[in-house]
């Protein structure tokens, strides 16, 4: 590594390169006018060919007749094929492709041929039988080609171009068969540009083509070596100056080696290209050649129908990963894993609010932030891909989130506490959190909380107002409360006061049905505030005084659980009985040694000195009323009940629970 003491110092060698391309000696820039590209070209893959060449391992011949049959899935009306006189293999795979009949009557097949009688006649035969077929001729042009490669002038390699035209014309009179013929300059970004345009007339000269039996002049950046306003430039002289311009196709054939295939692509579309030679996501040697599908996608962007189908990203990318061995970036445009996806959180809640807006107008114009397309017209889906949660996001995404899966809307008061939750746990773990490790989250703190008490029974009665006698379980005992309120969850919150002796504010308190899974529940959020603090529960019940006391219990257990005055507790025993509650299905007095930085044996004494329970009761406990919860919530076995809540021999838990509460767990379940 260089140590930089200064100028001097710097990366050397700049000074052995200079620009290798030639503009065109009468540059015009009428595609400079042109604002967008308003209908798609003739698109033709080169997968076959010229990303196969590229491989490791090239493909076997059963794989590239699926990559084939992919291709036409997609759409594409032109598939270059390989070049069958190159080998056993790319000639069988051309007769397989014929000889099974997979060529659609639409579909044109495209094989590469050197100038050589031979290699001519070896490509015909491959060919016999193709309904129609684009019969590929090159010979390569630049400067550095002809000097240093060939060793010849510019006459002679006009000549090679001119013969090998002649031949292609002479043989295929010859043979039966509808073909049409493709010319390219190969590495024209090294060629003069009036020299690439006088080999390129010259062969034309030789097919005269006509408006109902056209030609295609392919211009390659074999190499890329120039910005793409110089290759678009380029083009267009090429498009203004050709013979024959009514019956001849200009395709281009951009490669990535500057990172800049697409813009290449196009910017020539804007000055004059009919057609474009690509790949899936860009493969090809080197660098690769143009990606199709960004250009495809870029164009459907637009709002132009691309006339290729992606709808299925997923399968494309897992068949093209398959049978290529490469692999699709999780950053490629539109097709990766990450493409669509926000983890910022400013980001999301932009995201949130503008899906919020497409669902009030879904005939709308798509205009999302952060979305250039809608994520679902490619195959994904909106809770897996577009928002994911890490410690860098924000409330809004978390909201989402739940919203989207499980159908809570967490009220707008309330979605700071749960991000800043949520992303407490992303940020202690260093991981990315699934939707169901972010409802489990939520639901410990804010639906599971009863660290300090229960309320297994309230009861009321009308006497000028409501008297309520509210059960409450606290450390082990049972007390009968009564009060009174204005209403229901007013006598229980005047029960709670007075049996804690505290004082909060019910400030906080909406109700929605859930719109996930049984649409009978209501959800009911409570927040209390408490010298400036909010503390929050949420409640679920078919019954919405039920839900409502449940979250109220809960915003309450929160606030008595940071009391520091109890004899019974701490601040330092409140952070370990919330650690347990938040990790109560794998937590060991091993990691809470680690946690809390303290020896076993004072850490085992502490917590039975200051709560009056054993490390052990105390998971014990968060454990059985998470499995009561469960019991009661739903249809799962008491099998995966056990081993949710971190038993995971059934047997033990049943055990356990029964000693607990004096009857087995399917003896709860069907209490009424």
């Amino acid at each position: 590594m260089i140590q930089q003491k200064g100028r001097l110092d710097i990366m050397k060698g700049y000074d052995k390169y200079k620009r290798q391309y030639f503009m065109p000696p009468t540059p015009t820039y009428d595609w400079v006018k042109k604002e967008y590209i308003d209908k798609a070209p003739i698109w033709c893959s080169v997968d076959l060919r010229d990303g196969n060449q590229a491989l490791i391992e090239p493909m076997s011949l059963e794989e590239k007749l699926e990559f084939f049959q992919l291709l036409v899935d997609v759409g594409f009306k032109e598939i270059e094929v390989g070049f069958p006189a190159a080998s056993e293999t790319e000639y069988n795979f051309m007769r397989a492709l014929i000889e099974r009949d997979m060529i659609p009557d639409d579909v044109t097949v495209q094989v590469l041929t050197q100038a050589r009688e031979h290699i001519i006649k070896k490509t015909f035969e491959a060919v016999k039988g193709a309904k129609h077929a684009v019969i590929h001729l090159y010979n390569s042009t630049s400067v550095a080609q002809r000097e240093q490669v060939f060793k010849k002038s510019k006459e002679e390699i006009k000549q090679i171009a001119i013969d090998g035209a002649k031949l292609l014309k002479k043989l295929a009179d010859e043979v039966d068969g509808n073909f049409s013929f493709e010319y390219s300059p190969e590495s024209f970004p090294g060629t003069e540009v009036d020299y690439a345009l006088d080999v390129c007339n010259a062969v034309l000269d030789v097919w005269e083509p006509k408006t109902d039996n056209k030609v295609i002049i392919n211009i390659p950046a074999t190499v890329e070596n120039a910005m793409p306003h110089v290759f678009a430039t380029q083009v267009e002289y090429m498009h203004k100056n050709l013979k024959y311009r009514d019956a001849v196709t200009i395709s281009v054939h951009p490669h990535n080696d500057r990172g800049c295939g697409v813009a290449t692509a196009e910017l020539s579309v804007l000055a004059g290209a009919d057609r474009i030679e690509g790949t899936l996501f860009g493969n090809g040697e080197r660098t690769g050649n143009v990606d199709i599908i960004t250009l495809a996608m870029n164009m459907y962007s637009h709002g132009v129908d691309p006339e290729l189908d992606f709808s299925d990203m997923p399968h494309i990318c897992e068949l093209y990963e398959r049978v290529t061995r490469m692999e699709v970036g999780p950053r490629q445009p539109y097709a990766g894993d990450l493409v669509f996806t926000a983890f910022s959180g400013s980001h999301q809640d932009a995201i949130a609010k503008g899906m919020a807006c497409r669902d009030a107008d879904p005939e709308g114009k798509w205009n999302v932030p952060y979305l250039p397309i809608d994520p679902v017209d490619v195959g994904r889906t909106y809770d897996s891909d577009v928002i994911r949660i890490n410690s860098q996001s924000g409330k809004g995404g978390v909201s989402y989130i739940l919203e989207q899966n499980y159908g809570l809307d967490i009220p707008k008061e309330m979605r700071e506490d749960v991000g800043y939750t949520v992303k407490g746990v992303s940020d202690r773990e260093h991981a990315e959190l699934s939707p169901a490790t972010v409802y489990r989250i939520f639901e410990d703190k804010y639906i599971n909380d009863h660290s300090m008490f229960e309320v297994p029974e309230v009861h009321f009665k009308q006497e000028q107002g409501i008297i309520g006698e509210v059960t409450i379980e606290y450390q082990g005992k049972k007390r009968i409360v009564k009060s009174t309120g204005n209403g229901r969850l007013d006598a229980v919150s005047n029960a709670f006061k007075s049996f804690f002796d505290i004082s909060y504010e019910l400030s906080f308190y909406e109700e929605h049905s859930l719109s996930k899974g049984s649409s009978s529940k209501a959800v009911s959020y409570v927040g209390i505030r408490c010298n400036g603090v909010m503390f929050w529960g949420v409640g679920i019940d078919e019954d919405i005084i039920k839900s409502s006391i449940y979250a109220l219990t809960v915003a309450v257990n929160q606030y008595v659980a940071t009391l520091t005055d109890k004899e019974d507790q701490d601040e330092r025993l409140t952070e370990i009985l919330n650690y347990i509650n938040t990790n109560y299905v794998t937590v060991t007095l091993d990691e809470l040694v680690d946690e809390f930085n303290l020896s076993k044996p004072y850490l085992s004494k502490y917590i039975k000195d200051k709560s009056g329970k054993s490390f052990g009761d105390i998971v014990k406990n968060v454990r059985m009323k998470k499995a009561r919860t469960l019991l009661k919530s739903g249809n799962q076995t008491v099998e995966s009940i056990a081993e949710q809540v971190g038993y995971k021999n059934v047997e033990h838990f049943n055990r356990l629970f029964k000693e607990k509460y004096g009857i087995t767990p399917v003896q709860f379940r069907n209490q009424k």
